[in-house]
C-alpha cells in the first residue's frame, strides 16, 4: 500500500514539474503590442481651432446724441445701406432750418445786387462781399444737411450683426460702436501651432476641419501663418480660410483641424511609434520593450526624433495617440509593447 501511495506522489510531482517547466515558472503577462513600420509619406497633425469671422466692422455715429431707436438685433443678417439705428434729430433739423433761411437770404441779396452790378453802379468790393456770403451760406447748408443725415446709421457692408452695444435712450459718442457687423461669407479657423511644427505647414498645406457643433466637415483653403510667437507658449497663430456660403460656421465655434503636412528630410526614413511606448532608465537612457520570436520581452535602447500629431484634447475629440520618431534602435517589422509595460522585466513572457 505504501508503495502505491509513493508511486502516485511521484507521478503528481513529475506532472507538476513538467507543467511548471512548460509554463516557464510563471503565467505569461498580457500586453498590447504594435508592429513597427516606417512613417508614411506625410504626417497627419491634428489641433484644436476656433472659428473667426473674415472681417468685423464696427459701425458708429459720427456725432454725439441720444439714440432714438435701434432697428436690428444680434444675429440678424443685414445688407449694405440698410438702416440700423437713428439718433434724436431735433437739433439737427433746427440747424438745417436756420441754414436754409440764411441761404434764401443770401440768394435774395445776390439777385438784387446782380442788377446793380450789371448796371455798373455797384462797387467791386461789395460785389465780392455778397458772393462770399452766398458761398458761406451754401457751405453751412451742406453741413446742416450732412448733420441731419448722420442721425441715421446705415450698414456700410453686408453681413451678420455680431454685437449690439448701445440701445435706445443711451447717449452715443463719436466713434463709439453701436453695432458690429461680421462678414462670415467665408471664415478663418485659428490654430496655435508649436514652433517645432510650424515649419511643416505651408500656405497650400491640405487641411480637414471638423466642427462638432453642426456635425459637418470642411476642406480648408489658403493658410495664413503668423510671424510672431507667443512669448509664453512658443506657438504661432495659423489661420485657415474656409468658404461658408450657407453661413453655418459661426465665430467662436470649436473645430478639430487636421494638417496633412509632408515630413522634413531628416524624418524620411524614421519609424513612428506611440510616445508612451518609450521608457527611461534610471540613468536617463531611453528604451522600448521589444517582443522576441519566443514571446519574451527585451529592453532595447533607442534614439528618438520629434513628436508628430500633437493633440490638445484627445479625450474630447477622439484623436489618436501622439507618436514619436525613432531614429535608431529598432527597425521595421519588430513588435514593441505599447500598453502593459509596467509589469515587465527582462525576459518576461508575454501574450498579446
Amino acid at each position: 500500500m505504501k508503495k502505491v501511495i509513493l508511486g502516485l506522489l511521484a507521478i503528481v510531482a513529475l506532472g507538476s514539474c513538467s507543467e511548471q517547466k512548460s509554463d516557464g515558472g510563471k503565467a505569461p503577462t498580457r500586453v498590447e503590442t504594435e508592429i513597427v513600420s516606417l512613417s508614411s509619406g506625410s504626417n497627419s497633425q491634428t489641433y484644436v481651432g476656433i472659428v473667426e469671422e473674415r472681417e468685423a466692422t464696427a459701425v458708429s455715429f459720427t456725432g454725439m446724441g441720444v439714440v432714438k431707436r435701434v432697428l436690428v438685433s444680434e444675429g440678424q443678417a443685414v445688407s449694405r445701406g440698410q438702416l440700423l439705428a437713428e439718433m434724436d434729430d431735433t437739433q439737427a433739423r433746427n440747424l438745417l432750418s436756420g441754414a436754409e433761411a440764411q441761404m434764401a437770404q443770401a440768394n435774395d441779396a445776390l439777385e438784387r445786387y446782380t442788377m446793380l452790378h450789371d448796371n455798373g453802379s455797384l462797387p467791386e468790393v461789395q460785389w465780392v462781399e455778397i458772393q462770399s456770403k452766398v458761398a458761406q451760406a451754401k457751405s453751412q447748408l451742406e453741413v446742416a444737411k450732412k448733420n441731419l443725415a448722420d442721425c441715421r446709421l446705415v450698414a456700410p457692408v453686408s453681413g451678420i450683426v455680431g454685437r449690439k452695444q448701445i440701445g435706445a435712450g443711451e447717449t452715443a459718442l463719436p466713434s463709439q460702436a453701436v453695432v458690429t457687423i461680421l462678414d462670415i461669407s467665408s471664415v478663418k479657423v485659428k490654430v496655435a501651432v508649436p514652433e517645432t511644427e510650424i515649419g511643416s505647414i505651408a500656405a497650400n498645406t491640405p487641411t480637414s476641419i471638423k466642427v462638432d457643433a453642426i456635425g459637418q466637415s470642411f476642406s480648408g483653403a489658403r493658410i495664413e501663418k503668423g510671424v510672431t510667437a507667443d512669448a509664453m507658449t512658443h506657438t504661432y497663430d495659423v489661420r485657415i480660410n474656409v468658404q461658408n456660403p450657407e453661413r453655418q460656421l459661426l465665430p467662436g465655434m470649436v473645430a478639430s483641424v487636421q494638417f496633412k503636412a509632408s515630413p522634413s528630410p531628416s524624418q524620411g526614413g524614421d519609424v513612428q511609434i506611440p510616445v508612451t511606448a518609450v521608457q527611461k532608465n534610471a540613468d536617463g537612457a531611453l528604451f522600448v520593450w521589444v517582443v522576441g520570436e519566443d514571446s519574451t520581452a527585451h529592453r532595447t535602447a533607442v534614439t528618438i526624433g520629434s513628436t508628430q500629431g500633437r493633440s490638445a484634447t484627445k479625450e474630447t475629440l477622439g484623436l489618436s495617440k501622439n507618436r514619436i520618431a525613432v531614429t535608431s534602435g529598432i527597425s521595421e517589422g519588430e513588435r514593441i509593447v505599447t500598453e502593459g509595460y509596467q509589469k515587465l522585466s527582462e525576459g518576461t513572457r508575454v501574450v498579446f
